[in-house]
């Protein structure tokens, strides 16, 4: 793939859970980009449509981690593997929620993506749009969501000292559950005091399948594709997840996938 400008694409390949066609995506690589397309990142919570709607991605110029002025400053492009990877060869503590999480941090700012209390948001100091720097706390971080309307650029992050292995022995626990073929990570939010995998399972969802699209068999909040999965298969099994645990419940499920 080519470095910027309008570029062919395989969304199948760029996506998680492996649906999508082949579109012309735009790479940023600078700080002007069209405003009428859509970002996706690194797609790992996106469900592309036949038809999405133009869509642009960062190019490998916003990949990059350093300390700069006693934060630690991420391009927003850059893999959270790499995040982890960097604090743990530097004894940079408060990141290990990271290493089972895939995507870009760009992307964990945009979902305030996390692990039980761990919250992207938590160690956010300010990031970078088109608009300049802007202070953490002037943006809106509530569970798996902020209200940022801008691309990130970059990012700064506190810097504290002690990278703790024990911690990713601990989140390695919490996914052990988690399938293992192409997803796009949790399907819904959890409802308050409740949880969206639970909920499927009980309105005997749980492995359910049509074609090859299914709610893994290991966790029901997964949408799997099992070879050959559609779009049309996935958004059928979604639909109908909602209306089983509205009908049984009174919970209206909420996506936490970006369906484009």
């Amino acid at each position: 793939m080519k470095s910027t400008g309008l570029v062919k694409a395989n969304l199948s390949r760029l996506s998680s859970i492996g649906i999508g066609g082949v579109v012309e995506l735009f790479i940023i690589d600078s700080d002007e980009y069209p405003s009428s397309r859509v970002l996706i990142a690194g797609a790992t919570n996106i469900l592309f449509s036949p038809t999405p709607p133009p869509l642009m991605k960062l190019s490998k110029k916003f990949s990059f981690i350093k300390i700069t002025d006693q934060t630690l400053h991420i391009g927003a492009a850059t893999p959270n593997g790499r995040v982890v990877s960097f604090c743990r060869k530097h004894n940079i503590a408060n990141f290990e929620f990271l290493s089972h999480l895939p995507g870009t941090i760009g992307g964990a700012i945009k979902m305030n993506a996390g692990l039980k209390e761990y919250e992207t948001s938590n160690y956010l100091l300010s990031f970078r749009t088109k608009h300049g720097w802007i202070d953490a706390d002037k943006a809106e971080f509530l569970y798996r969501y902020s209200d940022i309307k801008d691309v990130i650029f970059e990012a700064k992050f506190t810097l504290q000292n002690g990278f703790d292995e024990r911690k990713i022995e601990l989140f390695k626990g919490l996914r052990v559950n988690q399938p293992k073929e192409p997803s796009a990570g949790s399907l819904f939010k959890n409802p308050p005091q409740e949880y969206a995998g639970k909920l499927i399972e009980l309105v005997g969802l749980k492995g359910y399948r049509i074609a090859d699209m299914a709610f893994s068999d290991r966790h029901a909040n997964f949408l799997v594709n099992l070879g050959e999965g559609t779009y049309q298969d996935a958004i059928t099994l979604i639909e109908l997840a909602k209306k089983r645990v509205l009908q049984r419940y009174d919970i209206e499920l909420e996506l936490e996938v970006i369906v484009l």
